[in-house]
């Protein structure tokens, strides 16, 4: 699936999912090396343990970041199966 962030850097999240685990994450624009890393940390994981994790985290108080936008994709990737 690919998710059209709002309010941070990267424009869009693709994400692949093996049913409730993630199989791989790719951000398209953000801070590379933060993207990076955050997509590597979630491979493997389940979801709903990303989503406990990364949702409400705060980026310059925008109210909301990257990591929190792939908590919210997650979400609806959720709610769709």
């Amino acid at each position: 699936m690919v998710y059209k962030t709002k309010g941070v850097c990267s424009r869009s999240i693709d994400i692949e999912l093996d049913g409730d685990t993630i199989k791989s994450v790719k951000f398209n624009g953000g801070c590379n090396g933060n993207t990076k890393g955050i997509a590597s940390l979630v491979q493997g994981m389940k979801i709903d343990d990303v989503i406990a994790r990364l949702k409400g985290t705060d980026c310059g108080g925008r109210g909301t970041s990257c990591p929190d936008q792939l908590a919210r994709a997650l979400e609806q990737a959720k709610a769709a199966q």
